[in-house]
Parts: structure tokens; C-alpha cells; sequence
């Protein structure tokens, strides 16, 4: 009798996911929500445009110092505390509001849950499982718990599937693996979307350096963990997003989409190949042959088949190795015709004076992917105003090369995990929804 009413549920729970698909494939749109805009609780109304800049950059160079991308003993690769994208949903039934960074390096959801060992201070109050009626642990002999790269069995709590992550500043969330419902808000339609026995970590030991403001991490990276994993069945294999311009006037929202939604088909886009790394599958690698300014060309140094490039939307800055830095930084000083200047914050190495309310030129770069796709890089994707009378060249010397969130600005970008294509279409990401 119990064989045939959970094969019954089964069978259940799968035609509710064929309907549910094909009710969402038509369009499917969330806001993400840029740690320094209004709708923030980050957001501090007393800092000046240019500290929330500096911020951001120095932000971006502690992320990218833990961003050890030839480690294979780091299970996770962002800075906990910090995050440039949030994004709001709900857990459980009743539902409760909860806030994550949103990560395109990680490869599962997981949120602070009572009963709390050591639990980070949060200002939500943190979710309870028991209240939730739709809540329930992952056995041990479950193909979640045994396939999934995090979890492991904890015979010390009932054979219930459990999992750790560990982050680079040894940071760690460990708690259940757990079975969830969690809604999120459609920005198109402007009403909650369901997913139920969605997979997550409720984490009751999360220790150090999180925020109080975040409930834990939504992870948008490669694997049937992520959100975007575990969206596949039900949205397809695709998403997007396109990221505003931040640090521009009054920042306009940006969105990230599934479904149909998610897919960038526009005869103008560019796309290139997905590059699964060995060392980091759960991260976006691609291949950049070279970078270019004017009739300047810069090639790139390859690297094997793990991709040279990683495409990271919570870090702000562009990092690339340091023979093409050079290059690119003599060929913008050569182009620009403005007086260099003085690096007022840490981590610029090329900074020009400018007169306010004068105009003023900055040149086009190419950033060429294999596959011959170029993407158009303007002065919103290159260079960011630190003050009245500076603006810095937002792309910097690194040992590993990351496609910051800057230069992605006004770009909609958008990953399929079925054909293994990122592509790039140069777009108005306000005028999107």
C-alpha cells in the first residue's frame, strides 16, 4: 500500500510539473535588487554617489582576492558577506519572506533555519521549519542527497540528508538538506510563482563573515542545485539578465528571466561556447581571443579547455592578466586625451581630470569571444566617475581574468546549459520590462 500511493505521488507531482511548465514558459521576469539602490536595506541615504563607487571597487577587489579559481578544496567561491545582487522570495507554507545574494558562482540555494546552533545575527527573523507545512527533510537514500556535491548523510539525525559549504574566508553554512516551496514575485505579471519541492539548504550552523541584512545565498551557477538548475525542468535550460547602468543618476531596476523570457533569439546577438571548467563547474567560463581598441588588437593567452574568462556578476570590476592589461591601459592612455591623474582610490591604476560639464571622448572597446562573437564595450561598460573631476578605467590587472558587472551593464546576457552558449546582445536594459 505504500509502494502504490508513493508511486501514485510521483507520478502525481510529475504531471503537476508538465502543467506548471507549460503555464510558465511564455514569460517569467524577478528584479534583482543592486545592493546600493533604494530598494536596498544596504542602502545608506547619507553616502554620496562617489563613496557608494568607491565602495563598490574595493568591494570588487576582495571578492576577486577570493576568488582562487585553481583551488579544488574551495566548495564555494563567494564573498558571504558582501554581494552586489539581492534578490527577495519566499520559503515555505505560509510563506516568509526571506533576502539572498544572488550568485552566478554557486550551485545551491540555502537560507538561515531555527533551530539555530550558531547562527549569524539576522534582522529578518529566521525561518522556521516546523511552521511550514510543505517542509520536509531529504532521506539519506534519496538520489538528491547521494548525487549532490555539498551533502552527506548524518546518521547522528535520523539518516537525514545534511550538507556543508565552505567559502575561501572559511565562512561555512551546514544544516539540513531539505525539500521546500519557494515563491517568487513575477515583475511581468506581478504575481507570486510557485515552485514546490524545491531543494535547499537550511543551514543551522552558518558562521562567520554573512551579513545581517541576507538570509543566505541564491546560487544561479551550473548544476541541478542552483536555482537555475532546478528551474531547468520546468522553464528550460536557459536564463538572462540584464544589469542597469549603477552608478549612473538614479539606477532603474534590473531583471533576471527564465523560460521563455530567458532566451536571447535577436538576429543582433552574439553568442559564444559555455565552457565547462574542471576545476570550477559551477562557474560561467568562456573563451575572449582578444580585446581591442581602435585598430589596436590585444590577443588573450588561452588556457587548456577550462576557458580564460570567467563572466561573474558579483564582482565589479574586469580583471585580466597583466600582459594584456598593459597593453590595453597603453592603447586607452594613448586614446583618451585627457590628462591623467592621480588614482584617488585603491585598485585604479589609470585615472584621467575632467571639467565638469565639459564633453568629453572615450573610445569603443571590442571584447572578441570565440566563436566570432564581438561585444561592444562604450564608456559605461570602460570607465566609472569617482568624483566631479575623475573617472577611472574600471578594468584592472589581475591573475585571473573575471567579466565584471560593470562591463556587462546595458548588455543582456543570457546562458544555456543545453547547447552550451553564453550570448550577448548590446541592449537598453531600462527600457527591458
Amino acid at each position: 500500500m505504500v509502494l502504490r500511493y508513493s508511486s501514485f505521488l510521483i507520478v502525481f507531482v510529475f504531471l503537476q510539473h508538465i502543467s506548471f511548465s507549460k503555464a510558465l514558459k511564455s514569460s517569467f521576469s524577478v528584479e534583482m535588487i543592486h545592493r546600493d539602490s533604494p530598494k536596498s536595506p544596504f542602502y545608506r541615504p547619507t553616502e554620496t554617489h562617489f563613496q557608494r563607487v568607491e565602495n563598490a571597487i574595493l568591494r570588487s577587489i576582495h571578492r576577486a582576492n577570493y576568488l582562487k579559481l585553481d583551488s579544488n578544496d574551495v566548495e564555494g567561491t563567494i564573498t558571504p558577506f558582501s554581494g552586489e545582487f539581492l534578490l527577495n522570495f519566499s520559503v515555505g507554507t505560509p510563506p516568509v519572506q526571506v533576502l539572498g545574494i544572488v550568485d552566478t558562482g554557486s550551485d545551491m540555494i540555502w537560507i538561515q533555519c531555527q533551530p539555530c546552533k550558531h547562527c549569524y545575527k539576522e534582522d529578518k527573523p529566521i525561518f522556521d521549519p516546523s511552521t511550514s507545512r510543505t517542509y520536509s527533510t531529504i532521506p539519506c537514500v534519496s538520489a538528491y542527497c547521494l548525487s549532490a556535491p555539498h551533502a552527506f548523510c548524518n546518521f547522528n539525525n535520523g539518516r537525514h540528508c545534511a550538507y556543508r559549504v565552505t567559502y575561501d574566508d572559511d565562512s561555512t553554512s551546514e544544516g539540513d538538506f531539505s525539500w521546500e516551496t519557494i515563491t517568487l514575485t513575477s515583475s511581468t505579471k506581478n504575481v507570486p510563482v510557485t515552485f514546490p519541492q524545491t531543494v535547499i539548504g537550511c543551514g543551522h550552523n552558518n558562521v562567520a563573515m554573512f551579513s545581517e541584512k541576507t538570509s543566505g545565498i541564491v546560487g544561479l551557477g551550473i548544476g541541478p542545485f542552483s536555482l537555475a538548475g532546478q528551474l531547468e525542468p520546468k522553464t528550460g535550460a536557459t536564463f538572462s539578465y540584464c544589469l542597469t547602468p549603477m552608478y549612473q543618476g538614479n539606477p532603474k531596476p534590473s531583471y533576471l528571466h527564465f523560460g521563455d523570457a530567458g532566451e536571447v533569439t535577436i538576429k543582433e546577438a552574439v553568442s559564444t561556447p559555455l565552457i565547462r571548467n574542471m576545476e570550477q563547474p559551477s562557474m560561467y567560463f568562456v573563451v575572449m581571443e582578444a580585446i581591442s581598441v581602435g585598430s589596436k588588437r590585444i590577443e588573450f593567452p588561452r588556457n587548456g579547455e577550462n576557458g580564460n574568462i570567467l563572466i561573474d556578476s558579483g564582482t565589479t570590476m574586469t580583471f585580466l592578466p597583466d600582459e594584456v592589461y598593459s597593453s590595453l591601459e597603453r592603447e586607452m592612455v594613448n586614446a583618451v586625451k585627457l590628462p591623467r591623474t592621480n588614482n584617488p582610490i585603491e585598485g585604479f591604476r589609470l585615472c584621467f581630470g575632467i571639467t565638469p560639464g565639459e564633453e568629453y571622448h572615450i573610445p569603443i572597446v571590442y571584447a572578441h569571444f570565440k566563436g566570432g562573437g564581438t561585444v561592444t564595450l562604450y564608456n559605461v561598460n570602460t570607465f566609472v566617475k569617482i568624483s566631479e573631476t575623475v573617472i577611472c578605467f574600471v578594468f584592472i590587472s589581475g591573475s585571473e581574468a573575471i567579466f565584471g558587472n560593470l562591463a556587462q551593464q546595458d548588455i543582456l546576457i543570457g546562458y544555456d546549459t543545453e547547447r552550451n552558449t553564453v550570448t550577448f546582445l548590446n541592449t537598453d536594459c531600462t527600457s527591458e520590462l
